[in-house]
């Protein structure tokens, strides 16, 4: 399903206060960022960057490669290829650093130990990876899982598997190839006997009256369920998309426990969804 979590996007070494140098969830999300642009990177490009030594970037290197995020190389690292990316009609919709900002935002809510699920999606998926990414999370080493995530999305899955921080646990069902989420009987049953602390959810259409929505009906059958076995509901998706009713209904606003979206929201809009006692977080 096509959809489009508190954090900024980090700022260019030039604009970072000393402090923010030294922090290291900030030094390895930065380190992804320059990652994801060029494909390569050297330590000493990486240290002049962020403003740190050699000795820092090293040692934040280690880290990454050992969360599999990364592949060392001879004086640096190439990202890591992996085969989850969405067919063309789901990648670059939609502003691409609103989405980030969102699944920054998103990805701090989760708490190590707890079980999150995750449906398909863009937006979605750059939180499960913002999430995996998280140092606080693979401090294990691997010895054992920090989080389990559950989820219908098969290119999700796919990037989750690789980190031994995280179980990975996924539902069984017929795949669509517009958005690799596994739909049917068959994932329904599964799900059924699962229970999630947390669910990232990902929609095409948020409003007041009709509450979230997506396109195809069986992808918001397997997600209504998600939302049933879930203490908490995070929706994830860009101000677009708030007061727009789609084809497949998947839950009532009541049913959702927070709300992230970017600094576009119609305040208005907000203000509302908070007087029926949702949390909303704006990028």
């Amino acid at each position: 399903m096509n959809d489009d979590a508190q954090g900024v996007e980090p700022e260019t070494s030039a604009e970072v206060q000393p402090e923010a140098r030294g922090d290291r969830s900030w030094r390895l999300r930065s380190l992804l960022d320059l990652l994801s642009q060029r494909g390569r990177l050297s330590v000493s490009d990486a240290a002049t960057e962020l403003g740190v030594s050699e000795a820092t970037v090293r040692r934040d290197f280690t880290s990454l490669a050992k969360q599999q995020l990364v592949t060392r190389t001879h004086g640096g690292v190439v990202a890591t290829s992996v085969a989850y990316d969405l067919p063309v009609r789901y990648r670059g919709g939609g502003d691409a650093d609103v989405k980030e900002r969102i699944a920054v935002m998103a990805s701090e809510l989760i708490t190590p130990g707890k079980v999150v699920g995750f449906n398909g999606g863009t937006t979605s998926t750059a939180t499960a990876r913002r999430l995996a990414a998280r140092g606080d999370l693979a401090e294990s080493g691997g010895k054992k899982p920090m989080l389990t995530v559950v989820t219908n999305a098969l290119n999700i899955a796919t990037e989750m598997v690789l980190r031994p921080h995280i179980r990975t646990v996924t539902l069984g069902g017929v795949a669509r190839p517009q958005s690799y989420e596994l739909v049917g009987p068959l994932a329904m049953q599964v799900l059924g006997e699962l229970w999630l602390d947390h669910l990232i959810l990902g929609v095409d259409g948020f409003s007041m009256e009709t509450g979230a929505s997506c396109f195809h009906e069986g992808e918001a059958g397997v997600n209504a369920l998600m939302v049933q076995r879930a203490s908490e509901v995070t929706v994830v998706m860009a101000a677009e998309k708030l007061g727009v009713r789609t084809f497949a209904r998947i839950c009532d606003v009541t049913a959702v426990t927070t709300v992230v979206t970017d600094e576009a929201a119609d305040p208005n809009y907000v203000e509302a969804l908070r007087a029926k006692g949702l949390r909303v977080l704006l990028a």
